[in-house]
């Protein structure tokens, strides 16, 4: 049992290892600091859980501090005064201080008064993680089963519940399509009858409704560039749709989309990547012609190029997914849905080159149900694995390690936390 006094706010946390009697006897009895009172304090869906044989930690705190947090109101006078008396540090060393806790550890910041609760809320912790390098990629999923979003960090060893969705179940039930901008979640999909975006603040830990992009679309292709997102192609929704070669990006600073050039093909069910300081789309369908040719946008010189034959020797299946593409130290890779191997892009012969195996069984549905995204300096492929029985599976791995001649795959989860064997959406967030 320890115990952590900051800035005179004190929080108890405690780690339960096998049957530690004496711990547990322990954490039956009221624990004193001075005069004050300690409770258990349930977090629910804000509350990060810890996976795997250790079990989560327990924080405590006083209970004045409870129904704060609990509902943003309290009963007693604020503590910040005794939190002034012990904390001799400027704000901004402060903020610098709280923007190097963990992920996982941020909310804990808002417990210890008020200036720092809105600091919390306002996302400026964010921005200053942003400015000083601090920063780490999350999972945002949404699996068949599941009746809300979850987060995973980066080892899949801790995750948290997002806030229950407030849309219809017309929106729940439905096809949607997601992508990240920043601290922003982006989550598209029809409800009753029209394209809606509903959009996740990670600062806030909520769920707002909008902006809808410019032309509402379905089946398009997007990609990330750290606090922009951009999304093409697409079509409408409803019978004989316009298949599309309009292209926007999304600024969450302003909450706004803005229009783009359009694109030198229409496309559909086509994939996007963000590489070389370009917005690439790969792929797709101009209604029933497979298309094998790329494009790029060059925002210096706002125009698109196109790149032929970029997918010539992809094998057509129909039914497909889209392409399943991701950008590692930027470098462009590709898991190829019928065969299940990773494949490498060469940007001077506009060739791929095969580099092995993939864990998961993307050929299982063509593609779909199967998420391949960058996790900072590796590939992260989420499916089901014929290892353990057909669950999903998380695996990771550094492409550099085919230049040894055999990929290196790390399991990070082989279906205890994940007992589905469809991933319906999935994103990488970076904060």
């Amino acid at each position: 049992m320890k115990l952590w006094k900051i800035f005179g706010i004190g929080i108890v946390t405690s780690m339960a290892v096998g049957n530690n009697i004496a711990d547990e006897e322990e954490d039956e009895h009221d624990i004193r600091a001075g005069d004050r009172h300690w409770v258990d304090l349930n977090f629910s869906y804000n509350d990060w859980i810890t996976l795997g044989p250790s079990g989560p930690k327990r924080i405590r705190m006083p209970e004045s501090e409870v129904s704060r947090v609990s509902d943003g109101s309290t009963s007693e006078e604020s503590q910040d005064a005794d939190y002034v008396s012990v904390s001799s540090l400027s704000p901004e060393v402060e903020n610098l201080i709280f923007a190097r806790f963990p992920r996982s550890e941020l909310w804990k910041t808002s417990v210890i008064n008020k200036r720092c609760l809105a600091l919390a809320r306002s996302g400026e912790l964010y921005k200053i993680r942003k400015e000083i390098g601090v920063y780490s990629p999350s999972v945002l999923m949404y699996a068949s089963g599941q009746s809300t979003w979850w987060e995973f960090d980066r080892e899949f060893s801790s995750c948290r519940r997002l806030p229950f969705f407030p849309s219809d179940p017309s929106f729940l039930n439905g096809d949607k399509e997601t992508l990240c901008a920043s601290t922003h979640m982006l989550v598209s999909g029809n409800e009753m009858g029209d394209l809606v975006i509903w959009r996740y603040e990670l600062a806030k830990n909520e769920w707002c409704k909008g902006p809808s992009m410019i032309t509402p679309r379905c089946l398009f292709a997007s990609a990330t560039c750290g606090s922009y997102a951009y999304v093409a192609g697409g079509m409408a929704s409803g019978p004989n749709a316009e298949v599309f070669d309009v292209a926007e990006r999304y600024t969450p600073e302003k909450g706004l989309w803005e229009p783009l050039p359009s694109m030198r093909k229409r496309r559909q069910l086509c994939a996007g990547c963000y590489m070389d300081g370009k917005f690439y789309v790969i792929g797709g369908r101009d209604g029933d012609v497979e298309l094998t040719c790329g494009e790029f946008f060059d925002e210096a010189r706002n125009t698109w190029e196109l790149i032929p034959d970029m997918l010539k020797d992809d094998p057509v299946q129909s039914s497909h997914s889209p392409p399943l593409v991701a950008v590692v130290n930027n470098e462009l890779y590709s898991l190829e849905s019928s065969s299940n191997h990773l494949k490498m892009y060469l940007k001077e012969s506009n060739t791929w080159k095969q580099l092995g195996q993939v864990p998961v069984r993307a050929d299982c549905h063509r593609g779909w149900g199967v998420a391949f995204k960058s996790l900072g300096d590796e590939l992260l492929v989420i499916g089901a694995s014929a290892a353990y029985g057909n669950r999903v599976a998380v695996y990771t791995c550094c492409p550099s390690s085919a230049e040894s001649g055999e990929l290196r795959w790390r399991a990070l989860d082989s279906g205890s936390n994940c007992p589905t064997n469809f991933i319906l959406n999935c994103c990488v967030m970076v904060a």
